[in-house]
C-alpha cells in the first residue's frame, strides 16, 4: 500500500521514438501527466492510449521552457504528494517508486537522485551528476527560458535529501537541434543579468558557436559578478576562457586562465587535465608530468555537472606516458600507458604506444 500519491509530468514535442520506453518507466506513478507542445510524429496521439496518462496540447508562444513546465505542472491534480518530472529522452529505473516513498518525510520538499547525462560509444557511463527533480506538489515554480530550475517560492524551503537508488538514464536525440537555445540564453540574461548561472551558461553557449570573444568577454563577466561564488563553476569559466584563448592562438592568455583554474579548484582533475594537455602540446614535458601527476592525486569525484569523464579515465595516465617517454623515463612511461590502456582497452593508438614502449625499454 502507497503512502502517498505520486504523478510524473512532462512536456514533448515530437517524441514518437522515445514514448514507449517513457512510458513503460515511469508506470508505477499514480498518474502521468503530459503536456504536448505541438507533435506532428504521431506522440500525442501514443499517449492518448496509455492509461494512466492525461493528454494536454498547447502551443506555448513564444517559446519557454519554463513556461512549458508550469504549464505542465499546473495540471498535476492538487492533492498529489510528490511530482517527478521527467523528459521524455530519460528512463528511470523500475523500483523508484518505492525508494522516493521511503526517503520522503514531512520536512523534505525535494529529492536529489543520480543521473546519467551521457553514455560512451560501449555503453559505459560517461558523465554522472545529481539532480533535483522530485518535488512537492506545492510551493515550487519552474524559472529561467532555458536551462531552467525548480524555484522555491514560499516560506520557509523544506530539505532536500538524497534518494538512494533512483537512477535516470539520459539518452539524448542528437538529430534534434539546439538552435533556440542560444536565444533563449540570450534572453535569460537580458531579464535577468545579475543571475551568475544564466551569464555563465551562455558564455558556454557562445563557445559552442566558436563566437571567442563573445564566449570570454560573457565569462568575465560571469567571474565579476559578486554572486558568483562557487568555485566549481568559476573553474570551467576559466577553464573555458583558456579554450577561446587558445582557439584564437593566443597561448599566452590560455596558460594564464588554465592556471587560475587550478588555483580557483584544485580539488577537481578537469582543470590539471587540460593543464597537463596544454604543456604537452606546447612541448613543456616536466611542466605536463607534473599536472597530470597533481590530477591523478585527486582520487574524489564531484557528484556535479561539472565533472568530466575523460578526466577519470585514459586522458591523465596517456599524457602523462607520453611526457614521461620524451623526458626519457621509459619505466615510468611504461607503467602509465598500462594503466592508460586498462581505463581504454579498445583504444588502437595507446596499445600502440605500449607495444612500442615495451620493445623499447
Amino acid at each position: 500500500m502507497y503512502k502517498y500519491t505520486v504523478f510524473v509530468y512532462a512536456i514533448c514535442k515530437n517524441e514518437r521514438k522515445f514514448a514507449e520506453r517513457w512510458y513503460e518507466s515511469v508506470k508505477e506513478a499514480d498518474g502521468i501527466v503530459v503536456l504536448d507542445t505541438g507533435s506532428t510524429d504521431g506522440t500525442a496521439e501514443f499517449f492518448e492510449s496509455c492509461e494512466k496518462v492525461q493528454l494536454y496540447r498547447e502551443d506555448i508562444q513564444p517559446w519557454r521552457f519554463d513556461t512549458a513546465r508550469n504549464r505542465s505542472l499546473d495540471h498535476v491534480p492538487q492533492d498529489a504528494d510528490i511530482c517527478v518530472c521527467i523528459d521524455l529522452d530519460e528512463v528511470l529505473h523500475p523500483g523508484w517508486r518505492e525508494k522516493i516513498e521511503a526517503a520522503w518525510k514531512k520536512d523534505v520538499g525535494r529529492l536529489k537522485y543520480r543521473y546519467t547525462w551521457n553514455f560512451n560509444a560501449d555503453g559505459t557511463e560517461n558523465t554522472v551528476f545529481y539532480i533535483d527533480k522530485i518535488h512537492a506538489r506545492h510551493g515550487y515554480r519552474w524559472v529561467h527560458p532555458v536551462h531552467e530550475v525548480l524555484r522555491w517560492v514560499g516560506c520557509t524551503e523544506p530539505q532536500t535529501v538524497l534518494v538512494e537508488g533512483v537512477q535516470v538514464d539520459h539518452h539524448a536525440d542528437t538529430q534534434k537541434p539546439r538552435s533556440q537555445y542560444l536565444p533563449l540564453l540570450e534572453l535569460a540574461v537580458r531579464e535577468k543579468p545579475e543571475d551568475d548561472r544564466n551569464v555563465h551558461y551562455l558564455g558556454r553557449e557562445y563557445l559552442f558557436y566558436r563566437r571567442w570573444d563573445d564566449c570570454i568577454n560573457m565569462l568575465k563577466r560571469h567571474l565579476a559578478l559578486p554572486t558568483a561564488t562557487w568555485a566549481d563553476e568559476r573553474c570551467a569559466s576559466q577553464r573555458y576562457i583558456a579554450q577561446a584563448c587558445l582557439a584564437k592562438g593566443d597561448s599566452a592568455q590560455a596558460e594564464i586562465w588554465l592556471l587560475r583554474a587550478c588555483a580557483e579548484a584544485p580539488y577537481l582533475r578537469e582543470p590539471w587535465a587540460e593543464t597537463a594537455r596544454f604543456y604537452y602540446e606546447k612541448g613543456d614535458d616536466f611542466a605536463c608530468v607534473a599536472a597530470a601527476k597533481r590530477c591523478l592525486s585527486i582520487t574524489e569525484r564531484t557528484d556535479t555537472y561539472i565533472t568530466l569523464a575523460s578526466v577519470w579515465g585514459s586522458l591523465p595516465w596517456d599524457l602523462l606516458s607520453l611526457s614521461l617517454w620524451r623526458l626519457g623515463m621509459k619505466k615510468e612511461a611504461l607503467e602509465a600507458v598500462l594503466q592508460a590502456e586498462r581505463e581504454a582497452p579498445n583504444d588502437e593508438r595507446i596499445r600502440k604506444n605500449r607495444i612500442l614502449m615495451q620493445e623499447n625499454q
